[in-house]
């Protein structure tokens, strides 16, 4: 993509009313704007980098078994008064009434109409396992949205809705998305430690929060040292085997939230020297509630035995629009961002350090084209700015590789390549700038673990 025919509405004053590094960067890196409070609009680099980490996200469901749908945003108030919370989810829903009276609501959630769908479709224990999931924009009125999308009142959310004839095959259901999010976050560049959890609303007796660690975050944590040196399930993780292993071992240590810390547990699993008390960010959490929903709303299969089984079920969300600002907690410095490759908005990006110059503009052209040639998603920086507002530019919205081509460089016949997280700089032939960039982006895409 040509910066001068892109839409990137960067800003050179910080925001007064931005709190945290990440709204800051997002802003002023011309990601989204904000039209209402906990309202933003996505433009095109934010919007970018939210269908990268959608795409992470989807592929792995895909891999454990999950099947995607897609779900209304406008729920009837009628379905949720079957389950029992309508009237007990508070403030947070926004209700309506449509034009025959009838009460309805934005989702926050959509355990109620899965529910309905899978009574309505499913008769017999021979179906199960099932676990059908959707991507879908869901609206909560916090009382005080902050902190840009971490916390807004309409955000993306990934969820995953699971039926099984059992508790014992719940499980396997749960493990499975378990240790899908732990692939999920680490294609992402991220370390999201599961920790022990409230389950709120949703309802049922386990849950596993993932948390980002930050100083921002708002979840006081607590954990063994060991947990953010764990390593991630191979590629080849069987997700038809026994799964308990890799479990028991991200949930043996000890990791819980404020809401769940027992203080006395902790100080005794833990050694002094190993103990972690921090702040986190959500980045998604999985729950098992057993019948809650089904029993309520009598979603039923014949069993093996003929008789009427209520399901087990679970959920399990990840909160697209949280993730954004959690990797620019995580990845930033005083010059902006600085993304993973795998979440990037462009791998890479062609400064033109003399835009204009025929020898310049010549070899920036033919670098751009050999890059998309090779199927490297580039930007190339192809305005009149001058040097300085481009690097300035390039260092802000974090893109991971600078191609930088000057006079002097294209009269010798090279290029310098700056290394956004690092800021290290290498000079290579112009001819070779195409294989050396395949080299350093193909290992970070994390396309395989």
């Amino acid at each position: 993509m040509r910066l001068s025919r892109y839409f990137l509405p960067v800003l050179k004053e910080v925001p007064k009313d931005a709190e945290i590094v990440s709204h800051r960067l997002m802003l002023r890196a011309g990601m989204i704007r904000q039209q209402a409070s906990g309202l933003y609009a996505w433009l095109p680099l934010g919007y970018k980098v939210l269908r990268k980490i959608q795409n992470i996200i989807e592929e792995e469901q895909d891999r454990a078994g999950a099947i995607e749908m897609l779900m209304p945003t406008i729920q009837s108030a009628d379905l949720w008064r079957e389950s029992g919370r309508y009237d007990a989810y508070g403030k947070e829903m926004l209700r309506m009434k449509d034009r025959h009276d009838r009460d309805m609501l934005f989702g926050p959630t959509n355990e109620e109409v899965i529910t309905d769908i899978f009574r309505a479709s499913v008769r017999s224990y021979k179906q199960l396992p099932l676990n059908l999931y959707h991507v879908q924009w869901k609206f909560r009125d916090e009382i005080r949205p902050r902190f840009g999308t971490m916390r807004s009142r309409e955000f993306l959310m990934k969820d995953a809705y699971s039926f099984d004839m059992n508790k014992e095959e719940a499980r396997r259901s749960y493990y499975k998305m378990f240790v899908s999010y732990l692939r999920t976050y680490h294609r992402m560049g991220l370390t999201a430690i599961p920790m022990k959890a409230e389950t709120g609303p949703i309802g049922g007796d386990l849950s596993h929060e993932f948390i980002v660690l930050a100083d921002t975050g708002e979840s006081g944590v607590f954990c063994h040292a060991d947990m953010l040196e764990k390593t991630i399930p191979a590629f080849d993780v069987d997700y038809d085997g026994d799964l308990s292993p890799i479990v028991d071992d991200w949930t043996s240590l000890y990791a819980a939230t404020e809401d769940m810390i027992d203080m006395e547990e902790f100080e005794r699993e833990v050694p002094e020297d190993r103990r972690v008390a921090a702040r986190g960010i959500e980045v998604g959490q999985v729950f098992y509630f057993g019948t809650k929903y089904s029993e309520s709303m009598n979603a039923t299969v014949t069993g093996p035995d003929g008789k009427e089984v209520a399901v087990h079920c679970g959920s399990y969300g990840i909160g697209l629009t949280r993730i954004v600002p959690a990797l620019i907690e995580a990845f930033h410095d005083e010059n902006g961002i600085i993304w993973p490759v795998s979440v990037a908005p462009f791998e890479a990006v062609i400064l033109n350090l003399k835009s204009g110059q025929e020898a310049c503009d010549s070899a920036c052209d033919s670098l751009y084209e050999q890059l998309r040639n090779a199927g490297i998603d580039a930007l190339y920086d192809d305005t009149g700015e001058g040097a300085g507002a481009k690097f300035s530019t390039a260092d802000l919205i974090g893109i991971p590789y600078q191609l930088i081509i000057g006079p002097r460089g294209v009269k010798s016949g090279e290029a310098e390549i700056k290394h956004r997280a690092s800021g290290e700089r290498e000079t290579i032939a112009l001819d070779q700038v195409v294989t050396r960039l395949k080299e350093l982006i193909e290992p970070e895409r994390r396309d395989k673990i």
